[in-house]
């Protein structure tokens, strides 16, 4: 006879991980398993976003899927079950005796609230489970209600027969059915529309009552399109305009974001997108920054012509080859250069201990613009590295990010920033510090100015150069001295052998 025990040694969870320092929660991206697939250790089986990186996650044993608990999409706190692997598979009915139960949550009188969030963001308690088919009538799988729980399967070794267990499953959904409607029987609940959380979400948005909307989807199941038919202006279903056609620019760019694989919604005047993982981290800590450190910012125009020649020149040099030569380079080498004449500014501040940290070493960080948000990965020990290993650090650094295989190892113990607002045609801008660090150094646009060089109004390269600095930790004195080291090298660059 199988025991509790041995069902559960048998089934295997896979409980979401802390992926990166202090993190409490993972959006997951996308599913590269579904149920009956099978796995083994080391396998990877989803890409999750933290509030830092995207993230692909390894499952540590073998078996074969079970159950996936929650939708792609979903926010899931750490330490949550997120997939159901059968370690021993072929030892008899694939069944679970109960799924847990519901956390953050009272278990009963609170199935809708569990099921339908108001922000259609999962927080632990079995909010993003996918619906699927059961026999003829959906199972909904994984929400957690307890009081359903114990009748969906029968345990394993008594002497119910195959339509014992058929007719217990289908008792199951109609009692979980039923609780989801807020209704003590089946038989008194009118139909739940079934939709999936992303679905539900999106009626919300759109203000249309799913109850009302004709399901196309299998098992009557109501899709995006569904919904988006049911929103349309006039009161019979209207074809949905492609992605890109009938719609603002904007309007598409927002609702590509909150739904990437459905088309976009013509007529629509508003679109709500979630904020939520790098979006989310990084509002959070611009706020924090901004309110907690005193910045200060310093600006210089510097004539940069020699810079620009240098660049040229290091493209045609062999020890430069198959390497990334670009101003960026020379700036970040320049602004080193800067920190070891004046290594006070690359300190941090010790609220709780009342000190100033001094850093004997810079890890460089990088502000860079990804499809998921700014994100700020940084050069470890890059003042102990020549520039080839530094432009070979850069480069690797921005494919890396472009990818989305940035880690939030790389985005940690940053001590300075640099920013490059000058790839988007600006002239300059006023950094706010990324937390924790003393200084950030935004670059300009690099333009063809009239410039008065030895005597005589010419064309010539300028640029404009502008510091935020913790005026805690910097005063006017030591930021105007960074700033002015920076803007000589860029003006003579000789200056990094001289001053090196």
């Amino acid at each position: 006879m199988t025991t509790m025990t041995d069902a559960s040694t048998r089934f295997r969870e896979f409980r979401m991980p802390d992926v990166g320092e202090g993190l409490t929660e993972a959006e997951i991206l996308k599913w590269y398993v579904r149920p009956g697939d099978t796995v083994t250790d080391g396998q990877v089986v989803c890409e999750v976003e933290t509030a830092k990186a995207a993230v692909e996650l390894p499952i540590p044993y073998d078996g074969v899927v079970h159950e996936l608990r929650f939708d792609e999409g979903t926010t899931v706190d750490v330490g949550t079950a997120i997939i159901t692997v059968d370690v021993a598979p072929g030892s008899g009915p694939a069944e679970r005796s109960a799924p847990p139960a519901a956390t953050g949550s009272a278990a009963t009188g609170s199935a809708v609230a569990a099921a339908e969030p108001e922000t259609g963001v999962g927080t632990g308690s079995g909010t993003g489970a996918e619906e699927k088919p059961a026999g003829r009538q959906p199972v909904l799988v994984g929400y957690g209600v307890a009081e359903s729980s114990t009748k969906r399967r029968p345990r394993k070794g008594t002497a119910a027969s195959g339509q014992a267990r058929s007719a217990a499953r289908t008792e199951a959904a109609a009692a979980v059915q039923a609780e989801l409607n807020g209704h003590g029987t089946a038989a008194s609940a009118a139909p739940r529309p079934l939709a999936k959380p992303p679905v539900r979400k999106l009626a919300r948005d759109l203000g249309v009552d799913l109850a009302t909307v004709v399901p196309s989807g299998p098992d009557g199941i109501i899709t995006r399109d569904d919904v988006r038919a049911a929103a349309a202006p006039t009161q019979a279903p209207a074809p949905v305009a492609a992605a890109g056609q009938g719609a603002a620019p904007e309007q598409v760019a927002a609702e590509a974001a909150a739904a990437p694989s459905g088309p976009a919604v013509a007529g629509a005047r508003e679109t709500r997108v979630p904020v939520k993982g790098v979006r989310k981290a990084t509002a959070q800590a611009m706020v924090g920054s901004a309110f907690t450190a005193p910045h200060v910012t310093e600006f210089v125009t510097v004539d940069v012509t020699r810079t620009m020649k240098l660049v040229e020149e290091l493209k045609a040099d062999k020890d430069m080859a198959g390497l990334r030569v670009n101003p960026l380079l020379l700036v970040a080498r320049a602004l080193l250069v800067a920190i070891r004449r004046n290594p006070e500014v690359n300190a941090a501040w010790d609220e709780a201990n009342q000190e100033i940290v001094l850093k004997h070493y810079v890890n460089l960080g990088i502000a860079a613009a990804t499809p998921r948000g700014l994100i700020v990965p940084n050069i470890k020990d890059a003042h102990d590295k020549t520039l080839p290993q530094l432009a070979e650090a850069l480069g690797e650094l921005v494919s890396t990010a472009r990818e989305g295989r940035t880690t939030p190892a790389a985005m940690q113990g940053g001590t300075v920033t640099i920013t490059n607002v000058g790839v988007f045609g600006v002239d300059t801008g006023t950094p706010i510090l990324n937390p924790g660090e003393s200084a950030i150094l935004a670059v300009g646009a690099i333009k063809l100015q009239p410039w008065v060089h030895k005597g005589k109004v010419k064309p010539r390269q300028v640029t404009t150069l502008a510091l935020s600095f913790d005026h805690r930790l910097v005063d006017g004195e030591l930021g105007s001295k960074v700033l002015a080291d920076v803007a000589a090298v860029l003006e003579q660059p000789r200056r990094l052998i001289t001053w090196a």
